[in-house]
Formats: C-alpha cells, sequence, structure tokens
C-alpha cells in the first residue's frame, strides 16, 4: 500500500524548510493551458505545462515546459535519454509516483517521489524565466517560484534535474 501523498500544505512547508520563497494563488480549477490563460493577468513568469511520459524500459520522466511550447513526442527521447520513443505514462503511475491526477500533473509532484522513479526535465527555454509556476499539487491553485529556487527544491527531493532544449 502506498503512502498517502502529501498535499499543498506540506510543499509549503518544504519550502518554507528550504527557506524558498514562494507564492499561492487560489483559483477555479483548471485542467487545461487553455482555461489557464486567463489567469495571465495576474500571476507573472513562466507558466508550465506538464507532460509524464515513459518508454519501453518503464523509465518515467516529467518534462516541464512553457504552455504554449511544442515537444516532438516522436523524437523527444533522443534528447531526455529515454531508451525508446515515449508514451504517455498512465494515471495510476502519475499518482504513485507524484501524487497527483491528469490535470494537476507539476514539477512539485518530485515531493512525493520518493523512489526516485521519475526523470525531471526543465526546457532550457522556460528556465530563461525568472518565476516559474506551477501547481501546487492541484489544480484549483498556481504557486510561483524562483527559477534558481525551483531547482533548489528539485536538488531536495533527491532529483538532479536536466535542463535541455525539448521543444521545438
Amino acid at each position: 500500500m502506498s503512502n498517502q501523498p502529501k498535499t499543498a500544505e506540506d510543499l509549503y512547508h518544504f519550502l518554507d524548510e528550504l527557506g524558498i520563497r514562494h507564492v499561492t494563488k487560489h483559483h477555479e480549477p483548471v485542467f487545461t493551458v487553455a482555461e489557464s490563460v486567463a489567469l495571465r493577468d495576474e500571476i507573472t513568469g513562466g507558466h508550465t505545462k506538464n507532460l509524464f511520459v515513459k518508454d519501453k524500459k518503464d523509465r518515467f520522466f516529467l518534462l516541464t515546459v512553457e504552455e504554449n511550447a511544442v515537444v516532438d513526442l516522436k523524437t523527444v527521447h533522443t534528447l531526455i535519454g529515454a531508451a525508446s520513443k515515449v508514451s504517455f505514462g498512465k494515471p495510476e503511475k502519475l499518482m504513485d509516483y507524484l501524487g497527483v491526477i491528469p490535470g494537476s500533473v507539476t514539477v512539485f509532484g518530485a515531493i512525493n517521489d520518493t523512489g526516485h522513479n521519475v526523470t525531471f526535465v526543465l526546457d532550457k527555454d522556460l528556465m530563461q524565466h525568472d518565476i516559474i509556476n506551477g501547481h501546487p499539487l492541484s489544480n484549483d491553485a498556481t504557486t510561483s517560484i524562483g527559477r534558481d529556487d525551483l531547482l533548489r527544491f528539485l536538488e531536495a527531493t533527491g532529483h538532479t534535474p536536466l535542463v535541455l532544449k525539448v521543444t521545438a
């Protein structure tokens, strides 16, 4: 039986312990990038889209890219070190590893990946923003964090993210 996934409150507490400044804005649940565009005027910085994918060897990757960026799923495996072309990971694995449901996928899910089953890939273009925004484990809020602090957060969860250009 898996442990209960961490909550947004657990995430905020973890960031506080690391001395990482973060700001969260609560809003109506958003399931798509299109729905979240209405929040742009209120929340500055790089807004993210997250793709949870796996290769044929069941190695999992979370690709975090700028919301409007295009990822070529036919070729991205050559960039991220996957053993084959990638396909989307199943919702059960998403919950097991990142503690989130589809529509709430986020780089902050790293806090739940205690078994280090997921490789986190941050797109180089996204990382040009000073502030990065992601769901705090649920899609009814957006948490803003500094780019360097995001890297520090991932390292603190035991993940060394790959910062690569994975978008077209």
